[in-house]
């Protein structure tokens, strides 16, 4: 076969380093190369990506297609991807080709085999998160996307079922490929942990939160639960209070919002922004904590739940979409809207080292379920199905 792989969202130079769909992207393509020696893939960039940057997907039965002329797109966004888009695919005779995010559209006039990563609903499901313009443009692309494919991965249970009911998508158009699990996050880091905590003045205690900063992640309510957690603990401690509430992650939408409350709750000396982490600072990072808090309002998946799992840290997570489905018994469950309920779980938390050691194990033990090669072979099989 000719798999025909969209990789436009990792290695691109106006987004940085890979996150979310792009760390997706490089890891399965990465295990799909390790795992599959018979069928050529042709793997598509962005063409301003760095020579170097795509070698280590260099092999035998691989070919490296750049899109061109990207600097066209933000003129004739229509015209880049019908035109453009359509005569770079065409001309390399695809058995199948696999789009990794249903926000980037398949032109419209492409007639060959498709399959269709699905991550997340949050357009529809929590609309009031997301801005007009972006949720707006992301519901149209995703409803093109479902008619366009031929199959749909979605990477939980839970997210097919928000495809089908939101897309009215048929059961047998869609699989479920859960993600695999970076397998660094099992390891000890090298990186001295001092130091990156010196890097970020984290000098007490810490509770942990890791992922884009914005409404979708429940950030104001995951504020005044702290401020109600510090109100507990001082009381608790004849005033005493040595926690910190470390925000990991790069700043999104509605992120300025944030310092108002902050300052309004009296948290000014109590919160951490560190930006957005490179890879070697998250390992320590999330072994330091105490624990860590995710009460997002929705997710598709959830990787960075089985990140703390994987390096033996007790989280805190919402009960709602994917979460339960993803962490099993492993973890502590709160209603994302019950402020009360998220700093009592805090408190919980910060009291019982042994319950925290229970939580550790339990987590290990589901985050080593969520393999990358296993998700490549069950892709794999996908592509085989046409």
């Amino acid at each position: 076969m000719r798999i025909g792989i969209d990789a436009r969202s990792i290695l691109n130079p106006e987004k940085g380093e890979a996150i979310g769909v792009g760390h997706y992207t490089y890891q399965l393509i990465r295990h799909l190369l390790k795992n599959d020696t018979e069928n050529e893939y042709v793997i598509f960039f962005d063409f301003r990506v760095r020579e170097k940057d795509i070698k280590k997907f260099t092999r035998p039965n691989v070919k490296i297609k750049f899109y061109p002329f990207s600097d066209y797109k933000k003129y004739l966004p229509g015209a880049y991807s019908e035109i453009l888009g359509m005569a770079t695919l065409q001309k390399e005779n695809l058995d199948v080709l696999h789009t990794m995010s249903a926000c980037d559209r398949i032109p419209a006039t492409y007639r060959g085999k498709t399959v269709v990563t699905f991550h997340d609903m949050a357009m529809f499901s929590i609309p009031q998160c997301l801005p007009t313009i972006k949720r707006t443009r992301n519901k149209a692309i995703a409803k093109l996307m479902a008619n366009k494919a031929d199959k749909i991965i979605a990477v939980s249970e839970s997210l097919k079922n928000d495809v089908k009911k939101f897309l009215n998508v048929g059961d047998e158009k869609i699989s479920v490929i859960y993600s695999g699990l970076d397998k660094r996050f099992f390891e000890q880091s090298q990186t001295d942990s001092g130091k990156v905590l010196g890097k970020y003045d984290i000098s007490k205690k810490y509770i942990l939160f890791l992922g884009t900063i914005e409404p979708s992640k429940n950030i104001a309510r995951l504020l005044k639960a702290f401020a109600l957690f510090k109100q507990k603990q001082k009381q608790k401690n004849s005033g005493r209070f040595d926690y910190q509430l470390v925000l990991a992650g790069k700043r999104g939408w509605m992120a300025q919002r944030y310092q108002q409350i902050i300052k309004d709750l009296g948290l000014t000396k109590d919160i951490v922004f560190t930006g957005y982490i490179i890879g070697d600072e998250l390992v320590p990072l999330f072994r330091k904590a105490e624990f860590f808090v995710m009460p997002s309002l929705y997710e598709g998946f959830g990787m960075t739940v089985l990140e703390a799992f994987a390096t033996e840290t007790p989280a805190i997570i919402s009960r709602v979409a994917s979460l339960p489905e993803l962490a099993g018994d492993s973890a502590h469950f709160v209603d994302p809207k019950n402020i009360e309920e998220i700093a009592d779980a805090m408190m919980l938390f910060a009291e019982d080292s042994n319950l925290r050691g229970q939580y550790k194990s339990k987590g290990l033990a589901q985050a080593q379920k969520f393999d990358w090669d296993k998700a490549a072979k069950e892709t794999l099989e996908i592509y085989k199905s046409f």
